[in-house]
């Protein structure tokens, strides 16, 4: 008979992340209740920023630095109280120079430190489905059906859930995840790396009614996204906005950045430009997900992923809940983000569920 009362240790190291957690699980898969001993995320941002991009092989350089050094600062938690019977490690999707060193770190540790622990792989994704968990204290039936969003740099993907372990996919993007659009937008209107909160913090000083862009798919029957046309739709904009602003700085005035009055005949300014962007995201999502609820009679809605921490989404998909009389479930905003605190719970799961994936790196791996 499996236990249901756990300790896990998990690593996350799928992309420019190196974390480490410790948690206990218990409860089984009817009730899961989790407690976060340790959770540690060593950010890459600065060494990445300068590239506008994650570069993998920078990125596993890192981890290989800081794996080591997280798991010193686990190991007193860990030397207090029982040692972890669960070692999980994010397997996919991710970049797989990146994936490989969480993995060969975890076989490692496990025949150094923890040969009696089971080691499973965990799918990342997964790990952004059930981080709500993290946050809410009980869970029970009485929230499934629920319509669950996954938004990330990577992903963009519709599920319907009956309970905690059976799903299926509703839908997903069919080209750039909304997560890279923000990205590749920010990059567009010249903003640091990572690009997501730099627009939204952009966005707050902007009237995002000032350009209809569209909203991709938006009307379409199914529960697909598609936000390389937002995408282009912003680069078209920005190409139009500079030949007019060139065309004005020939006759009227000498200033060189167009940043800082993109168009001139429109008084647009660059916040305008990220607002608008962002509600139109915002609002194809919103959209989408909601329809699924009500067309699926979910009792709850759920949002997860990296783009999750965007603060309009979060509130444009409580407000549709509340009208709609279902729950609305996200992490809390530190669990937003990858971390390893995620991926122990999705381990907890896949355990008790006993899934049994191979202990391999799978860049391409999905729901």
């Amino acid at each position: 008979m499996i236990s249901t009362n756990m300790k896990i240790l998990s690593i996350e190291t799928s992309c420019d992340e190196t974390a480490l957690a410790l948690i206990e699980a218990n409860g089984g898969l009817k009730s899961p209740k989790f407690k976060v001993l340790k959770n540690i995320v060593s950010s890459q941002i600065k060494i990445h920023a300068p590239f506008g991009g994650v570069v993998p092989n920078l990125a596993k350089r890192e981890h290989l630095k800081n794996l080591p050094l997280l798991f010193k600062n686990l190991k007193l938690e860990i030397r207090n109280s029982r040692p972890p019977n669960l070692l999980a490690v994010t397997v996919g999707p991710g970049l797989e120079p990146c994936l490989w060193t969480g993995v060969g770190f975890a076989k490692e540790i496990k025949k150094k430190y923890f040969p009696k622990a089971k080691l499973i792989g965990v799918n990342h994704l997964e790990g952004h489905l059930y981080s709500f968990l993290l946050t809410k204290k009980t869970v029970n039936s009485k929230i499934f059906p629920a319509v669950a969003l996954i938004v990330s740099g990577g992903h963009t993907i519709l599920l319907l859930m009956k309970s905690l372990t059976e799903w299926k996919k509703l839908g997903e993007t069919r080209d750039d995840a909304v997560g890279e659009a923000f990205d590749k937008v920010a990059r567009m209107l010249e903003l640091p790396f990572p690009g997501g909160p730099e627009i939204e913090k952009l966005a707050k000083s902007g009237n995002s009614n000032a350009i209809n862009f569209p909203r991709p798919m938006i009307n379409s029957k199914d529960y697909d996204f598609s936000f390389s046309g937002l995408k282009t739709s912003v680069l078209y904009f920005l190409r139009d906005s500079y030949e007019s602003t060139k065309t004005y700085q020939s006759t009227k005035t000498t200033t060189k950045n167009f940043r800082n009055f993109v168009k001139f005949r429109t008084f647009v300014s660059v916040a305008d430009i990220a607002a608008s962007f962002e509600r139109a995201a915002v609002d194809t999502l919103v959209a989408k997900t909601m329809r699924a609820a009500k067309e699926c009679k979910a009792k709850s809605v759920m949002l997860s992923g990296g783009v999750a921490a965007n603060k309009l989404l979060r509130k444009e998909l409580k407000i549709q809940s509340s009208l709609l009389k279902a729950n609305f479930f996200a992490p809390s905003m530190k669990f937003n983000t990858d971390n390893a605190a995620m991926i122990g719970v999705a381990a907890y799961i896949s355990y008790l569920k006993r899934g049994n994936r191979a202990i391999r790196a799978q860049a391409n791996l999905n729901l």
